[in-house]
């Protein structure tokens, strides 16, 4: 299977840009959609993040504050070294596990933390979708009633956007209005159908 491993800043896109992908037939393997199935009630990782960060951040129901682990995580470089310890391998496992199994053209990945990870290697291409930081900000704002410090932390623990671009395949521009956004994904999932052999 053909793997596109796309990427981007908080706020850059990323979920709109999947979607228009999965409207048009590819399957979209999201990495933060595995971390929340690996984190919800009974989930796999939910045990080694009690034992890691206290049993203090779970409710009466088994269910995780993510809130209350996220400030833990942002605010110390160590405690977001030992989360991602435990995340980011089975994250990684079931990832590559429904590339496998995916039935379609080619495949996205959807990874927010691409490059924070290393895990660039899993796949043939990858695309960033990007825009300036102060458009980052107000998105996220917007979006997550976040403070702009609040934000600005999140970006700091990020790699920086010169480094993303550098890394990058391919590159979306998502500083422009939401209509702009769809057909530079049609035309790359044309080349993409090309480079997978299923034009």
């Amino acid at each position: 299977m053909f793997k596109i491993a796309l990427t981007g800043g908080i706020g850059s896109g990323k979920s709109s840009a999947s979607d228009v992908f999965a409207e048009l037939g590819v399957p979209v393997i999201d990495a933060d959609t595995l971390s929340h199935a690996l984190t919800a009630p009974g989930g796999e990782a939910l045990p080694d993040i009690a034992a890691a960060f206290g049993t203090d951040l779970l409710d009466a129901d088994g269910v995780l504050d993510r809130a209350a682990l996220r400030r833990r995580v942002f605010s110390d470089g160590d405690a977001r070294r030992r989360l991602e310890a435990i995340l980011h391998p089975r994250i990684r496992a079931r990832m590559l596990a429904d590339a496998q199994t995916a039935a379609g053209p080619y495949a996205i990945l959807a990874i927010p933390l691409l490059f924070e990870t290393g895990q660039n290697a899993l796949a043939d291409r990858v695309l960033v979708i990007d825009l300036p930081e102060p458009m980052q900000i107000e998105r996220v704002m917007a979006r997550s009633r976040l403070s702009a410090e609040e934000v600005r932390r999140i970006i700091a623990s990020q790699v920086p956007r010169a480094e993303r671009l550098a890394g990058a395949d391919d590159i979306i521009d998502n500083s422009g209005p939401p209509q702009a956004l769809r057909p530079q994904v049609e035309a790359l999932h044309r080349r993409y159908l090309e480079l997978a052999g299923k034009d």
